[in-house]
């Protein structure tokens, strides 16, 4: 038997100006600046023993895992939203801010969770109201969900439509597009250069956005195992359902992104792919150097250890040769 491949998974985000990369303990941020310079952000992983052991758990590891990356977002996000339009040397140090730092950093992590779980109580609980009215004329409970989870995929649709053509929204799509670019370059196990990333494709089969569709699809059916009467009970059932559909629907989405080679079934995973044309925008090569830069400064971390931050070391990295299997 051959030696066994060292396995590991990277995911990342797009944020104001820049993209985050994670790995399997740290997380990088890279930003365009003010002057056209790139400055960097870096957040180590907290390990804790029970959140590990869950994550290793089928359906709740989902859960586990939106839970944190939704914390350690909003700590980038904050990072490169503050950052990116101040010139370098402006930044605030005070010893009051130095001091503030714990405070802020978990106020941050737990808005991050907050808005996350506000957001998926709407998304989830509008659509059951907006269904009720046609009740009337469609009592069927077949029915109901149907027109139910239409309305959950208009909201959804007209909700990313809507932001995408704000400015903002649009550059943060096309760092999305970015993001994507250098994961696929570096799962085809090419050099991370300009031109190797923008030649491929924009969509990744793991992605956020597939993992939003498939909530509506994956709610569909569990919907169809529970009752829909009383009205009240409909709502209190898509509130505790709400978990379940998110640990399946992750379940999904590592399934179809590990048959995205296989023949036909590798279709299954298209609906997210489509909502992606959406999410993610072509970018151009002045992003596409942000997110590279990014992706290599989050490999020398790895390698080198968090020192690097502080202390710059040359980067002689062979993406190519350090290419590891994605799960």
């Amino acid at each position: 038997m051959g030696k066994e491949q060292q396995q590991a998974t990277y995911g990342g985000q797009a944020l104001v100006e820049g993209v985050m990369f994670g790995g399997k303990n740290d997380t990088v941020t890279a930003i365009r600046r003010k002057n056209g310079s790139i400055d960097y952000f870096h957040l180590p992983k907290e390990q804790n023993k029970t959140r590990m052991k869950l994550k290793k758990i089928p359906f709740i590891r989902g859960i586990i895992a939106l839970i944190e990356s939704a914390g350690i977002g909003s700590r980038h996000l904050t990072y490169s939203s503050e950052r990116y339009d101040v010139e370098p040397g402006e930044e605030e140090k005070s010893q009051n801010e130095e001091q503030s730092k714990l405070a802020m950093i978990i106020g941050v992590a737990a808005v991050g969770v907050l808005s996350f779980l506000f957001g998926k109580f709407v998304f989830t609980l509008v659509p059951v109201f907006l269904a009720q009215l046609l009740q009337p004329i469609a009592p069927d409970k077949t029915i109901q969900i149907l027109i139910e989870s239409l309305f959950k995929l208009i909201l959804l649709l007209t909700y990313i439509k809507l932001v995408s053509m704000t400015p903002l929204i649009k550059r943060v799509f096309q760092y999305h597009g970015a993001e994507h670019k250098v994961i696929n370059t570096f799962e085809n196990n090419l050099p991370l250069t300009v031109e190797n990333v923008q030649s491929q494709s924009r969509l990744h089969f793991r992605c956020g956005s597939s993992f939003m569709l498939f909530t509506v699809i994956v709610g569909m059916f569990i919907y169809f195992f529970v009752d829909a009467d009383p009205f009240w009970w409909r709502i209190v059932n898509r509130i505790l359902l709400i978990p379940v559909v998110l640990g399946v629907s992750f379940e999904v989405l590592q399934v179809t992104n590990s048959l995205r080679n296989v023949p036909i079934l590798k279709y299954l995973g298209y609906p997210g792919l489509w909502l992606q044309l959406l999410t993610t925008k072509e970018p151009d090569d002045s992003q596409v150097e942000v997110a590279i830069a990014s992706f290599e400064k989050l490999i020398e971390v790895e390698k080198y250890g968090s020192s690097i931050m502080e202390n710059e070391i040359p980067s002689t990295i062979d993406i190519k040769s350090e290419t590891i299997p994605i799960n």
